[in-house]
């Protein structure tokens, strides 16, 4: 078996690409944020809209997320590539996998890869498999942080953020490291005169659970023309707080939206979808992924 230490497969994701994933309504590809179960904090999935506790995806989907067994998961995700397992299904796979830090897993890793880029299976129909390199990349991430520890991973990523050298996958393993963490994008964030680089600095902090960041994800969503982002950007800190997804998150969102909706800051009707307001649309937005409107969900956490 290689050690993490010695492999180095860091994907290029352009910003263009990124922020597609951070704006659009479809759930990032491949490497999923979801929790369930947490009583402290708000149901959160991108891949299964109103994911419901007690319900049989909300079963199933805690099913993959319990599961400790490494070749159980890796069997769920082939089937995945193979079109016989549910895609979600094979992304919750890949996403437990690489919480469980498996050292086997980078064999399988390095294997898939090598399968993949030499188109050795067939694509399910109207997929691409190279959807998968996020979460390959992520269990690498997992377990080298398992080895090294989470200021060395910070430190590597923060020095690749400018180059725009990492993918949803380094994001996601962002989103878990202590160290600091959210307080080094944080203030990268506030800090830099680049307005392209302080999207790219929310973007990743959206994917934070760090419950320092409310106060700020609520200043950006009531007002992101002070930090001169574009409005629809704000739909980052709307899903920051919901994703951390505790009581005072929610309280910020709320406020955040009285304030911003007293202002009339989203009030550009081409800052709409559809048949709804920007306002509208991420009430939508946050329905879908927590199941729930936020006032639901105060009456709940405690």
């Amino acid at each position: 078996m290689l050690a993490v230490d010695m492999i180095r497969v860091v994907l290029r994701t352009p910003l263009r690409v990124l922020l597609l994933a951070a704006l659009s309504a479809l759930p990032a590809a491949a490497q999923v944020q979801i929790r369930l179960g947490d009583s402290t904090r708000v149901t959160y999935s991108e891949i299964h809209e109103g994911l419901t506790l007690g319900t049989p995806a909300a079963d199933s989907a805690l099913r993959i997320l319990r599961e400790t067994r490494p070749g159980r998961l890796w069997r769920i995700a082939r089937g995945m590539l193979e079109g016989k397992v549910d895609w979600n299904f094979g992304e919750l796979a890949l996403t437990r996998l690489a919480e469980l830090r498996d050292p086997v897993s980078m064999d399988s890793v390095l294997h898939w890869r090598k399968l993949i880029v030499n188109d050795d299976i067939p694509p399910p129909p109207a997929t691409n498999l190279r959807d998968v390199f996020p979460a390959l990349r992520a269990i690498q991430l997992e377990r080298e942080r398992g080895q090294k520890g989470d200021q060395f991973i910070l430190n590597d990523f923060l020095s690749r953020i400018p180059s725009e050298y990492y993918d949803l996958g380094d994001a996601w393993v962002f989103g878990r490291l202590g160290a600091g963490a959210a307080d080094s994008v944080a203030r990268r964030f506030l800090e830099t005169p680049d307005q392209a680089l302080r999207i790219r600095y929310l973007t990743l902090l959206s994917f934070s659970r760090d419950t320092t960041l409310i106060p700020l994800l609520g200043r950006i969503y009531a007002a992101p023309d002070s930090f001169d982002l574009p409005l629809r950007v704000a739909t980052r800190a709307s899903d920051g707080l919901t994703w951390i997804g505790t009581r005072n998150a929610l309280t910020a969102l709320i406020d955040a939206r009285a304030s911003a909706r007293t202002r009339g800051i989203y009030a550009d009707p081409k800052l709409g979808h559809a048949d709804l307001d920007f306002l509208g649309n991420d009430s939508s937005m946050v329905v879908s992924r927590t199941g729930r409107w936020v006032t639901e969900w105060l009456d709940i956490l405690p």
